[in-house]
């Protein structure tokens, strides 16, 4: 398996397979990967002769600098796991800093029709414009047919659809099922830093999420929310940041439900000093 830590000679060897019209998919991480990872790396080589996969954890998106630097960094497990999937159609984009960003390590500012200041955008400030950041650059080098990214973050899903629309890339954005754990956790590099105690409590998010749904039936947005609340009031090892019911294409929060519009219920939860995101869709 071919590894680059330097953009043009991956961009040289990229442009190469392109001249023997091979397609070329991109899966962009941040590394610690998880069979959340390989889920959506099987999408792409179903789809792709070939896939790109970045490992980076990119510095402009942490509001939390302690969480940057306790973010887990395995490049070779990484690897390892990516041989298992497949040793000749993948090659694996692993940059440093200066890499992509030289000596300027800053984010620029972005706008995205307001779908950056909902939920994540207001509680974790500048955390979409790295990402808008860091994701126009990798497919700047990348140059992807399509690349490939997990709806457990939904809303980075949606602000990367309006990047792409934003700024014309010719990429197509495809979004994946969330990739659970058999007791419904949502699968993320952050678990591992979980304690035994922790890990042992965190899939009252998703069962949550579930009786949420059902309840979103015969119930306003605003009740249900405020029964969710309550759930995690009662918790005495998970501590509930935010829970909101927004619509999918606005991602405002639902005032009042309408059978034409979509919603999704989105959570974000401490256990201990590790963050959680989760979320699903209620119609």
């Amino acid at each position: 398996m071919k590894k680059y830590h330097n953009k043009s000679e991956l961009s040289h060897y990229l442009d190469n397979l392109r001249d023997d019209g091979v397609t070329i998919g991109f899966v962009p991480t941040m590394g610690a990967l998880h069979n959340g990872h390989l889920s959506l790396v099987n999408t792409a080589l179903d789809e792709n002769d070939f896939i790109v996969v970045s490992i980076f954890v990119n510095p402009t998106q942490f509001d939390n600098q302690e969480d940057l630097v306790k973010y887990p960094r395995t490049l070779e497990e990484d690897i390892n796991l990516l041989k298992s999937v497949s040793k000749d159609k993948i090659c694996v984009y692993a940059p440093t800093v200066e890499d992509i960003y030289g000596k300027d390590i800053v984010s620029k500012s972005f706008k995205f029709d307001g779908l950056e200041q909902q939920m994540e955008g207001a509680f974790r400030a500048g955390h979409f414009d790295g990402v808008g950041t860091i994701v126009k650059r990798l497919f700047e080098i990348v140059e992807p047919k399509k690349a490939y990214f997990g709806e457990k973050d939904f809303q980075q899903l949606q602000i990367i659809k309006k990047l792409v629309e934003l700024y014309n890339l010719p990429v197509n954005i495809v979004g994946c099922p969330i990739h659970r754990a058999k007791d419904g956790l949502a699968m993320s590099s952050r678990n591992t830093r979980l304690t035994k105690a922790h890990r042992a409590e965190a899939p009252f998010i998703y069962k949550t999420l579930q009786s949420a749904k059902a309840k979103f039936k015969t119930n306003s947005a605003q009740k249900v929310t405020k029964w969710v609340e309550a759930q995690f009031k009662k918790n005495e090892l998970l501590e509930l940041e935010y829970v909101i019911i927004a619509d999918i294409s606005t991602l405002k929060p639902v005032k009042r439900k309408s059978s034409k519009r979509l919603y999704r219920v989105f959570i974000a939860v401490y256990a201990g000093d590790i963050r959680l995101i989760d979320n699903i869709a209620l119609n």
